[in-house]
């Protein structure tokens, strides 16, 4: 079985996936497209042969010297049967193409960790006014303030995947009230209260908290719009950590002027990255992240188990973790 893979995977986790998966052969990647089997052989990309793709973060570095090739060679490779993508979203084109090829497709889940805690950490600045201590520190002014807390406060988390779901998880162990928005409601989760999305315009005026978990799809392009914000509280916070497109900018740079909500932490945005002349920059109300919410240290690790799980899951003809089908892209 040939796995292709981008040089610095194969530098970083080469030996241990030829140790634990006898009989796989790694076709390495490098920039420009040039590539090599595991034993040094130069490989002609009309040729690979490969079976399966595995796409790591190292893929969307600054350079992206490989992803154009990379990604190029998996949309013409006749032989693939898996692509293992980094992403915990699959909104972008050629991930529909290959699920629509029949291509077995699996997204990432281990972003999970490091973007319910930057969810976390942002309703706690916002409660706990954090600029303004840091504001004092900087003017070496002893100045107390009264902040509110995450205990008692009502959370609405707009989309219950995995993410979703772990943001509720610890939202609810702080004390919060959550109240969980997804298409389905059969299958329950880890809130309090579970609605439809058509259903979220009569939850929101009760949130102190909006957390957008959602991916990018039709029906929730420019959800966040002019009556979406006009109905939350003047002081509650908007997230976004789920697509850019989920948010009217424009809407919402309104409604911050127009006091319709307190504040709005977002790490992903319509054009990424963030035009130098948004207005979401230097707006007081605004905290800009630059899609970084998902870069713990620990993903890199956690990319190789969840492949290593799933090739093995491979080899044995098992369900593997996080399959996305036809039927998801919405």
């Amino acid at each position: 079985m040939r796995v292709l893979l981008t040089v610095g995977a194969a530098r970083a986790f080469g030996p241990r996936l030829l140790a634990e998966h006898p009989g796989i052969e790694l076709l390495a990647m490098g920039p420009e497209g040039v590539l090599h089997l595991d034993d040094g052989t130069s490989v002609a990309r009309e040729a690979t042969g490969a079976e399966v793709a595995w796409a790591t973060t190292d893929l969307y570095r600054e350079d992206r010297a490989v992803v154009r090739p990379f990604f190029g060679l998996v949309r013409r490779c006749e032989t693939l049967a898996w692509f293992q993508s980094a992403a915990a979203g699959f909104d972008a084109p050629i991930f529909a193409e290959l699920i629509k090829k029949g291509v077995l497709f699996t997204k990432s889940d281990v972003h999970t960790i490091p973007i319910a805690e930057y969810v976390l950490r942002a309703a706690l600045d916002h409660c706990q006014r954090a600029t303004a201590w840091s504001a004092a520190q900087a003017e070496r002014r002893w100045e107390t303030h009264e902040f509110s807390e995450v205990f008692g406060s009502t959370w609405v988390v707009v989309g219950l995947g995995p993410i979703g779901a772990a943001v509720a998880t610890r939202a609810r162990a702080l004390g919060a009230h959550v109240i969980g928005v997804r298409r389905s409601v059969a299958a329950g989760g880890p809130v309090d209260e579970l609605v439809t999305p058509a259903e979220l315009p009569a939850v929101l005026p009760r949130a102190d908290v909006v957390a957008l978990c959602a991916p990018a799809n039709r029906s929730t392009e420019h959800l966040v719009d002019e009556g979406f914000l006009a109905a939350m509280q003047p002081g509650a916070l908007l997230v976004n950590i789920g697509r850019g497109s989920v948010v009217d900018e424009q809407a919402l740079v309104a409604a911050l002027d127009a006091g319709e909500l307190g504040a709005a932490a977002l790490d992903v945005f319509e054009t990424e990255p963030l035009p130098k002349d948004s207005p979401l920059w230097a707006h007081p109300k605004v905290t800009v992240t630059p899609h970084d919410s998902a870069n713990s240290a620990r993903r890199v690790l956690r990319q190789f188990e969840l492949f290593s799980e799933n090739l093995a899951r491979y080899a044995r003809g098992e369900p593997l973790r996080n399959v996305v089908t036809e039927a998801d892209l919405g």
